[in-house]
């Protein structure tokens, strides 16, 4: 239930917002997709450019040095011979590791963040550069051993390549390949200066020992097992430049004197100048060949790597480009269909409260009225054509044409049933009239007393069916025939009312002040007064009392009339307030046609009328007339206010017809 609450909460109200919500999740979701391009992009821009950073502080610098060392330990060995290429060779040697250190010092790339084991290579190639002089003065002392030279020399040149090693785990997935290809033919390469470096030596010393003899065969395996099956695995690009180098004459050179050493064995025939013709050179050619493909292959190509060019960026940069483009795209279309969306629902939702709020209830009161509508001008018909929303305005105002035509179809049988109120109310009071005058003549008759008493009795259901006609004329708006012009004391007034119902003795007036009212508003006040009687007397029990009070207020007169029936409860009593102060009458409910006519009489006549509990358990109908409705016949401070607990009128009900007093 509370995951069910929490949903309904979160879920959009208004259209806006369900049609903003529908948009805009395909959108997310696009955004999200071109996020993650985004991000892969700029992943593989940020890779090259840390390429780039890690090739110009250490790649380069470590090859530099690696190939500086490889030509001081071929000159070390030989030093004795050459002392003059040792001395050149050191300092190209103490050049390159200067520039190795402050690469080492300055580089602004996280070396354990590169590599877990980069940082302690890192400090074995650094011990080693730094520890350069102590192997020169081993090498040049005394007691100088070239092989402990040779071996220290390749330790050193083992560090860089372990360094260089660790650094080629540091790109993608193709550029870490080709990096451990290009890693393979350093070594290769190292193989070969190996084997100029030993044969140098030996040159020197005018003979290959046996553990000089056993390295220069595991070099020359090394340099074969690596060399050919790597430039085989580079790309094309690459592979050409180490062909050149491959298939030259220098190479083959190379080869042959391999063979030919492998083949004399230790001994100083191995080293005699028939062997070694040529060899020193072609191996130095060979060594700059590939040391120029190398770099071409391997930091050459990184150096040049642009960011943000094709090779880095490709598919994955393009993706970033359109999809940038469809989430503007979709952008556009979603704010330029739902802003159109938004804006022909909320026409439509205007429009629907226009003709609810104004447009329809004009028409309706103007038809109440008894005016005349031309439901074409109030509500043009459409044609069916465009989507949905247009066929939902057609279909809106197909309704209110139905409901203008009914209202029109309704005003018109109202008016016609009024027509027939009043021709029916018309004749009625003209057979009526004759009928009381008939009475009347009757009664001044000396007769028997019972008949008498039978001919009053035929009165008062004349007097009361003469009452139900005007009520017929003024449900009808048409004003009763009879009036008076001159100002009618309230006593009298309150006696005729109670003198049109049947139970006239059932109703006690209490004392009335001494006020008028005006000629034009007796007959009216008459009539309401006597519709709330009769309604009193006929929802109280024939034992009971109906009380008739009035009061002298300061903005006019107060009559109550009390009735200690079972009373209303509050929706029935607040039902029947709202039909007396309502501004339109329904002629078709018949249930309480009496609550209509002092409904007329009130809004005719400007009179305040409310239904309110009474303290005896029934209802209380207190009517008040307006100043303006009366007339004062002697001082304020000598009237006698009638109120609660004053003694009844002397006499109640007279044995004639006020009713017709003044017709």
């Amino acid at each position: 239930m509370r995951v069910l609450r929490a949903s309904g909460r979160l879920r959009p109200r208004s259209v806006r917002a369900k049609i903003v919500s529908l948009l805009m999740l395909p959108i997310v979701s696009l955004m999200a997709l071109w996020g993650f391009a985004a991000v892969t992009t700029a992943s593989s821009i940020g890779d090259t450019e840390r390429a780039k950073d890690v090739n110009s502080e250490l790649l380069t610098p470590v090859g530099d040095f690696v190939t500086a060392l490889q030509a001081e330990r071929t000159t070390a060995l030989r030093q004795a011979a050459a002392p003059g290429a040792f001395a050149t060779a050191r300092k190209a040697t103490d050049k390159a590791a200067a520039a190795l250190l402050d690469g080492i010092n300055s580089t602004s790339s996280d070396a354990a963040l590169l590599n877990g084991s980069l940082p302690k290579r890192i400090a074995s190639l650094k011990a080693g550069a730094e520890g350069l002089a102590q192997l020169r003065a081993e090498v040049t002392g005394k007691n100088a051993a070239p092989a402990t030279a040779y071996t220290d020399y390749s330790a050193v040149i083992e560090h860089a390549f372990l360094v260089t090693g660790a650094l080629t785990g540091d790109r993608g997935t193709d550029a870490a390949s080709e990096a451990r290809v290009v890693l393979e033919l350093a070594r290769a390469r190292e193989a070969l200066a190996q084997e100029q470096a030993l044969i140098g030596g030996a040159q020197a010393r005018g003979t290959l020992s046996q553990a000089q003899y056993a390295q220069f065969v595991g070099a020359v395996a090394t340099q074969r097992e690596l060399l050919e099956p790597a430039v085989a695995d580079l790309k094309s690009a690459h592979r050409a430049t180490y062909r050149e180098v491959l298939d030259g004459t220098e190479y083959a050179r190379v080869q042959a004197v391999e063979n030919r050493v492998r083949s004399a064995g230790p001994g100083a025939s191995a080293v005699s100048a028939g062997f070694l013709t040529g060899w020193d050179k072609a191996a130095s050619e060979v060594l700059d060949g590939l040391t120029v493909a190398e770099t071409q292959a391997g930091t050459g190509a990184t150096a040049k790597a642009n960011p943000f060019g094709w090779d880095t960026l490709g598919a994955s940069g393009v993706a970033v480009v359109l999809g940038l483009v469809g989430v503007l795209l979709s952008l556009l279309v979603s704010v330029l269909v739902g802003r159109g969306l938004i804006v022909e629902l909320l026409d439509l939702r205007n429009d629907a409260l226009e003709v609810a709020g104004r447009r329809l209830p004009q028409a309706m009161r103007k038809l109440h009225a008894g005016q005349g509508v031309d439901i074409d001008a109030e509500a043009p018909m459409r044609r069916l054509v465009g989507d949905e929303l247009a066929q939902v305005g057609t279909a809106l105002t197909a309704v209110q044409r139905a409901a203008l035509k009914a209202a029109s179809e309704r005003a018109e049988l109202l008016s016609g049933i009024s027509g027939v109120y009043v021709s029916l109310a018309r004749r009625s009071q003209v057979l009526l009239h004759r009928q009381l005058d008939l009475l009347e003549g009757m009664q001044q008759r000396r007769q028997d007393p019972a008949e008498l008493h039978d001919l009053y009795r035929v009165d008062y259901l004349a007097t009361r069916m003469r009452r139900h006609s005007e009520s017929l004329l003024i449900l009808s708006g048409i004003a009763p025939g009879r009036g008076w012009r001159d100002p009618i004391p309230l006593a009298d007034v309150l006696r005729a009312a109670v003198a049109e119902i049947e139970n006239a003795p059932r109703v006690q007036i209490w004392a009335v002040p001494k006020v008028s009212v005006v000629g034009g508003s007796v007959a009216d006040v008459i009539h309401l007064l006597a519709e709330l009687v009769e309604n009193a007397a006929a929802f109280s029990p024939p034992s009971t009392k109906v009380q008739l009070r009035a009061a002298r207020m300061r903005d006019g007169v107060l009559i109550e009339v009390e009735d200690s029936g079972f009373g209303m409860n509050e929706e029935a009593l607040a039902e029947a307030n709202r039909k007396i102060q309502s501004d339109k009458v329904d002629l078709l409910d018949a249930k309480q046609i009496g609550l209509f006519v002092v409904n007329r009489l009130r809004e005719r006549q400007g009179l305040r009328v409310e239904l309110r509990p009474s303290p005896n358990g029934g209802v209380t109908a207190a009517v008040l007339i307006p100043e303006n409705l009366t007339r004062d016949d002697m001082p304020v401070g000598e009237q006698a206010v009638g109120g609660r607990g004053l003694a009844p009128a002397a006499a109640l009900i007279p044995q004639q017809r006020y009713g017709a007093a003044g017709a």
